[in-house]
């Protein structure tokens, strides 16, 4: 089964079935400026006071805790990367494998998806790329409209390429509008992680932890973007398990032909893919769904990246 995370500073991801939580009032958001024609490409971020590493790591559960310990790993070096990583990857036009039959109810069925070329970015967004956001548009998010904790929390000192996380779904779709692009739909999320051979893990079906910041790789915090190549997927997109779940477009709903309930399908939650650095295998597959308030949630292992837009 999927673990359910608990989220401490705004609400909690959903996954499966269970009550529907009840949203905290949400704030108007705030006007977004659009970009300056043509968009310029921030070169300096200032950089907020350093903060200590995020405190509300969901708790395990008891299958999670009664698991053998596991042994850390020495945290990877980054190459460095510029004050926007507005590096993309071009996915090809063509059908791919969506969904499983061996996952959890909602994973399933495995069926065919056909689509056009689309380019998604090679890293997550990081902390200096919403802070360049930020320091170009005045933007507040909703985490702090709300008085919770926001990504400015997570911005500890050397941490400018990591990825940007306590971001709602609402701050990751203006974010991507800033630079003229758009969350990846499920599907094109999924494409660009598995490729078209409906492959288990970005990297290949064996399990390896070696090759993502997940929960048994024992880093217990994000790293700098693009620390795990071996890891990358079919394509050259990385970190598409571990480090951070990533927002994506879609509402929650169930697949064609998949006839079991869920309370959270339809217009509540939106869905996130690939798994945190507090996340275990099953939740690290390229398959896995998860979903949350689009409005509220807001921890410390979501973020996102973005595709071009059309």
């Amino acid at each position: 089964m999927k673990r359910a995370l608990l989220v401490l500073s705004v609400l909690t991801i959903v996954v499966g079935c269970g009550p529907v939580p009840t949203p905290e009032p949400t704030a108007t958001p705030t006007p977004v400026p659009p970009p300056p024609t043509p968009t310029p490409r921030p070169t300096s971020t200032p950089l907020p006071t350093p903060t200590p590493q995020p405190t509300d790591t969901p708790v395990p559960t008891k299958e999670e805790t009664t698991a053998e310990a596991e042994t850390p790993t020495p945290t990877p070096t980054a190459p460095p990367l510029p004050p926007v990583t507005d590096e993309m990857i071009e996915i090809p036009a063509g059908p791919f494998i969506m969904g499983s039959d061996t996952g959890d109810p909602e994973d399933a069925p495995a069926h065919d998806v056909d689509l056009p070329a689309f380019e998604i970015d090679k890293f997550e967004v990081t902390n200096a790329d919403f802070a360049a956001f930020v320091e170009a548009t005045g933007y507040a998010s909703d985490a702090e409209k709300l008085g919770k904790k926001s990504w400015r929390d997570s911005f500890g000192d050397g941490m400018e390429n990591h990825p940007v996380v306590r971001v709602t779904w609402n701050d990751a779709v203006a974010y991507c509008a800033w630079l003229d692009k758009r969350l990846p739909t499920e599907a094109e999320w999924e494409k660009a992680a598995r490729g078209t051979e409906g492959l288990s893990f970005p990297w290949g079906n064996e399990w390896d932890p070696s090759k993502a910041n997940v929960k048994a790789t024992g880093l217990r915090s994000t790293v700098a973007v693009g620390s795990f190549g071996a890891g990358a997927s079919p394509y050259g997109v990385e970190d598409m398990a571990g480090n951070v779940g990533e927002w994506t477009a879609d509402w929650y709903r169930p697949y064609p032909g998949n006839t079991v309930g869920d309370a959270y399908y339809g217009e509540k939650c939106r869905v996130i893919r690939g798994g945190g650095w507090f996340d275990n295998e099953p939740q690290a597959t390229t398959f896995t769904r998860n979903c949350a308030d689009p409005d509220q949630t807001a921890i410390d292992e979501l973020g996102f990246r973005c595709v071009g837009s059309r």
